[in-house]
């Protein structure tokens, strides 16, 4: 898998690219990268959803066609971690709390920041780098923890709201309960694989995998049924999915820290 490093970047980078374009389309922020409505003074200016989004593409290409990528991933990573800490936590202990199902944006953008410091790992290092780069690189051995966490809890998620989970299913696949249940189990032994470091790069490999089966089988067909559900948010899955795989991929041909 390690000659295909160039796609599995591809993959987290596209995935951004569309959500970024998705947000210029809609003329507002995903709720993966910003709450709802919060902070209301982001929200209320156009031309932050445009600025973010377009230096959001603008990095993506530079990851893609290895444009100072190692530092732009970098960057990326840290933006987003900042994302989480200042708007995404404070909003959902004001408002969510203890409802653990409300926390998906959150973890999202978590994985999101952990992917683009795994990425960044995957490039040349440069010695020269200023020293606030390099301070960034201290989170790339960390970023493969944020998607694990993120995995658990998504797991924990499906027993929790089973009677949701299950609508998920394709209704030609047969026995929704089994594979709710099945899709519950595999997320929380990947994500305690990659944290516990036991058999970490077969499990990330076999998650990156499921998770492009459910961007195959799921995603897509729900957002073209349904492209305007949740102001476009069936394509943001789509979009995100694509980006998670992506990162899984990578740390399963990371080397062993």
């Amino acid at each position: 898998m390690k000659k295909y490093t160039k796609l599995w970047q591809c993959f987290f980078a596209i995935g951004f690219i569309a959500i970024a374009i998705q947000q210029l389309v809609c003329g507002n922020f995903r709720p993966v990268m910003l709450p709802l409505a919060f902070p209301a003074w982001l929200h209320a200016r156009l031309i932050c959803t445009w600025i973010f989004s377009l230096l959001l593409i603008i990095a993506c290409a530079a990851i893609i066609f290895d444009i100072k990528a190692r530092e732009t991933s970098l960057a990326l990573g840290f933006i987003l971690l900042l994302m989480v800490i200042c708007f995404h936590i404070p909003y959902e202990l004001s408002i969510h709390q203890k409802e653990l199902g409300f926390w998906s944006d959150p973890f999202k953008c978590l994985t999101l920041s952990g992917g683009a410091f795994i990425v960044a790992g995957t490039f040349t290092k440069n010695n020269y780098a200023p020293a606030f780069i390099k301070f960034l690189e201290k989170f790339i051995p960390v970023g493969k923890y944020f998607l694990a966490i993120t995995m658990v809890v998504f797991g924990i998620d499906h027993f929790l709201y089973t009677g949701f989970v299950v609508t998920l299913v394709p209704s030609w696949i047969p026995g929704h309960l089994f594979w709710t249940y099945f899709a519950a189990v595999a997320l929380i032994l990947a994500g305690v694989a990659i944290i516990i470091n036991i058999k970490r790069n077969m499990a990330a490999a076999l998650l990156g995998l499921m998770i492009f089966i459910w961007f195959l089988i799921l995603h897509i067909p729900r957002a073209i049924a349904d492209p305007h559900r949740g102001n476009g948010n069936e394509w943001t899955s789509v979009f995100e999915a694509l980006a998670f795989s992506g990162i899984a991929f990578l740390i399963a041909v990371e080397k062993k820290r």
